[in-house]
């Protein structure tokens, strides 16, 4: 079967994002070629984990792909992206080279080894069962590294919790409670309509996307059977993440942008996680056909990964359209910008699926402000209200 045009899309934007990380780290030079480009007034040893920030969203945003059954003509991209990493696998987890990624206590090391678990979680076949042995054994001992840490007490929970479940996954010894945990409070913060508080107050922004409703369900959908509580608000989770994905498929501009609002906005098209990632796990509403969600993010796609979002070596730049550091917060480094991938999980899904061969639909704000459709009002949902 030949390539979708739009998947062809998608896929060069994901192999231009994702091959100056992954080249590098498998030829050893990624501490060394790595821009160190921070916003303002860099917190205290942020640099430190630069590295391990970009291979762990980078992970996590392709990982549906590198383990997808893809056709033919894209099979040599993916096995070559799967020998990259391995390759730098070797060197990001072998304590004493220059590109380890361990790191020396820093509770951001609990976000981004979260990142890399939940690349195990969506990738298991690649990153878990078709390791290499040695590799493998070194990447459960990474895990074990963020023992000690204590994550805020927002989404930072669920990094947690998703380190544990991808433990459980590798079959190594894992902490129920640390995800039982953070499913019960975020089920506390759940505020109707599809969306979560980050931690006990709102905040306007995309983190419902970015982290909170993804993370969650892939880390409920990898412990089933485990506990009564956990699998009585799977369901709920995967609707509340349907709702969730209406509402962003309507923030969608009629020319592919979007508001600008919140922190983390230089996360760029990574916004629109969870969009894809209800695609990709078949979770869009019956109001919102594959096909139409596939034209929204194919412009959000083309939108958010212009030319100008990139530095002459191919490395993302701070800002959202361009180079605009006054955007990023203090957390924000050179190494943040690759939750930017957090816009591809729907390639999981094979190119014969609707999402990719249904014909072209427009997205809601085409068919409400450009062509004037009389199209039936938004609800909110009231059938996936908090459990405790």
């Amino acid at each position: 079967m030949t390539t979708p045009p739009s998947r062809s899309v998608w896929l060069t934007h994901l192999e231009r994002l994702s091959r100056p990380v992954l080249q590098h780290l498998a030829s050893g030079s990624l501490h060394e070629q790595m821009p160190r480009e921070h916003a303002g007034d860099c917190q205290e040893g942020r640099l430190v984990t630069m590295r391990l920030e970009a291979l762990g969203r980078l992970l996590a945003g392709i990982a549906p792909w590198l383990d997808a059954e893809v056709d033919d003509d894209e099979q040599k991209l993916q096995q070559e992206f799967r020998d990259l990493l391995y390759q730098g696998l070797e060197h990001a987890l072998h304590p004493g080279d220059a590109d380890y990624l361990g790191t020396q206590g820093h509770p951001q090391a609990i976000v981004d080894t979260a990142f890399v678990a939940q690349g195990i979680l969506r990738a298991p076949q690649t990153l878990c069962d078709r390791l290499p042995g040695h590799l493998r054994d070194q990447l459960g001992q990474f895990l074990q590294l963020q023992d000690d840490l204590k994550p805020y007490f927002n989404n930072w929970l669920l990094f947690s919790a998703c380190i544990e479940a991808a433990k459980r996954r590798m079959g190594l010894p894992w902490d129920p409670m640390r995800i039982d945990y953070a499913i019960r409070q975020h089920e506390q913060w759940y505020l109707g309509d599809g969306h979560y508080g980050d931690g006990p107050h709102f905040h306007a922004d995309y983190y419902n996307s970015f982290v909170i409703q993804p993370m969650q369900l892939d880390i409920l959908e990898a412990c089933p059977e485990q506990d009564e509580l956990w699998d009585r608000l799977t369901p709920r989770a995967r609707e509340r993440l349907g709702r969730y994905a209406v509402v962003q498929e309507r923030m969608i501009h009629t020319d592919g942008t979007w508001p600008a609002i919140g922190r983390s906005i230089c996360y760029r098209a990574g916004a629109f996680h969870a969009l894809s990632s209800a695609a990709w796990k078949g979770l869009l509403p019956e109001e919102l056909p594959p096909a139409q969600v596939r034209c929204a993010l194919s412009a959000v796609i083309q939108q958010g990964f212009r030319d100008s979002v990139y530095d002459e070596q191919g490395w993302l730049k701070i800002g959202l359209s361009g180079s605009q550091p006054a955007l990023g917060e203090r957390y924000i480094t050179s190494g943040s910008l690759y939750l930017a991938s957090f816009v591809f999980p729907a390639l999981g899904l094979p190119a014969s699926d609707p999402f990719w061969s249904d014909a072209d639909l427009p997205w809601t704000a085409i068919r409400i402000w450009e062509r004037g459709e009389n199209l039936p009002n938004d609800h909110a949902l009231y059938s996936a209200e908090a459990l405790i």
